[in-house]
C-alpha cells in the first residue's frame, strides 16, 4: 500500500511538472519555469524515496534531502530575482 501512495505522489509531482512546462510554452512566464524545474527535481526526489522506502536496502535519507535542497534552489531563484 506504501508503494502506491508514494507512486502517486511521483506521479502527481511528474504531471505538475508537465503542465507547468505546457503553461511555460503558452505564456512565457518565467516563474512558471522556475517552477517546473523545482517540480521535476522534487519528482525524482519522490521516485527515490520510492526505493528507498521499498526496494533499496541502504538508507538514502542524505541523498533524499540534497536532491530536495537541489529541486528546491530554482523555484526561489526565480521567486527572488524574477520581476515580471
Amino acid at each position: 500500500m506504501n508503494f502506491v501512495i508514494y507512486g502517486l505522489c511521483a506521479t502527481t509531482a511528474l504531471i505538475c511538472t508537465l503542465l507547468m512546462i505546457r503553461a511555460y510554452l503558452i505564456s512565457g512566464y518565467r516563474l512558471l519555469l522556475w517552477s517546473s524545474w523545482s517540480f521535476a527535481g522534487l519528482t525524482l526526489n519522490n521516485i527515490i524515496l520510492m526505493f528507498d522506502k521499498m526496494a533499496y536496502a541502504n538508507d538514502l535519507l542524505t541523498q533524499r534531502l540534497i536532491i530536495a535542497l537541489i529541486a528546491l534552489m530554482p523555484l526561489i531563484y526565480g521567486l527572488i530575482f524574477e520581476d515580471r
